[in-house]
């Protein structure tokens, strides 16, 4: 049975992690037959009104993810890359804002030290790595110096920014996903588009199923 890790950034789309992203990389990973523990860092985030968008009070990053994971999630710092056959980050605003600074700085930000290292080592060691949504970005960020290719669908802005951290970016549709053979990175743009959960979903499960043969 394959071990993957899991990365959340909170819990919903405009301050943590996107609930239709994160739950569908759960079923699909389920689907495959992977055994999967849930992580996230354990730091602190401004939360976001989602009916009305604004600002709330202050919450805890893990807390949070620990919605998705139903309570089973653990703080980053104690992930062992050794104990996984690959990574899987799930997108939403979080990534930029929990995981790194990207929604403020964007190629010029800085990443969480362990999400960093965590990277890093999942690379270093071969191991496979899906990004999904803006989590790309947060990829390209960790591991441009490699070139690594990437998507996060067509968006203009965002991919010319990409592309200042060193990575290579190519447009994808919502549904499908794109393949760095050699870096091992598996991406997809799912809600940077303005879609439906059954694209969303479809792009997601094509994704899983390529990094899955590669772990």
């Amino acid at each position: 049975m394959k071990k993957i890790a899991i990365v959340l950034s909170g819990c919903g789309f405009l301050d943590g992690a996107e609930i239709t992203e994160s739950v569908s990389t759960l079923i699909a990973l389920d689907q495959k037959g992977c055994e999967y523990t849930v992580f996230a860092p354990n730091t602190k985030l401004s939360t976001v009104n989602h009916q009305t968008q604004d600002s709330e009070s202050e919450r805890n990053v893990l807390a949070e993810a620990a919605r998705i994971s139903r309570g089973n999630v653990h703080d980053i710092t104690d992930l062992n890359p050794d104990n996984f056959d690959g990574i899987a980050f799930p997108g939403g605003f979080g990534v930029a804002k929990n995981l790194c600074d990207w929604a403020s700085k964007g190629s010029q930000c800085d990443v969480n030290t362990a999400v960093a290292k965590t990277i890093q080592s999942f690379h270093s060691n071969s191991k496979p790595i899906l990004a999904i949504c803006i989590a790309p970005a947060l990829i390209a960020k960790v591991l441009g110096e490699h070139g690594v290719t990437v998507t996060i669908g067509n968006d203009v802005e965002t991919a010319s920014e990409i592309e200042k951290t060193g990575a290579k970016h190519e447009n994808c549709n919502v549904d499908d996903f794109i393949t760095d053979r050699l870096n091992k990175v598996i991406t997809t743009p799912a809600y940077m588009y303005d879609t439906t959960p059954a694209k969303v979903f479809k792009g997601i499960t094509l994704a899983v199923n390529e990094f899955f043969e590669m772990a």
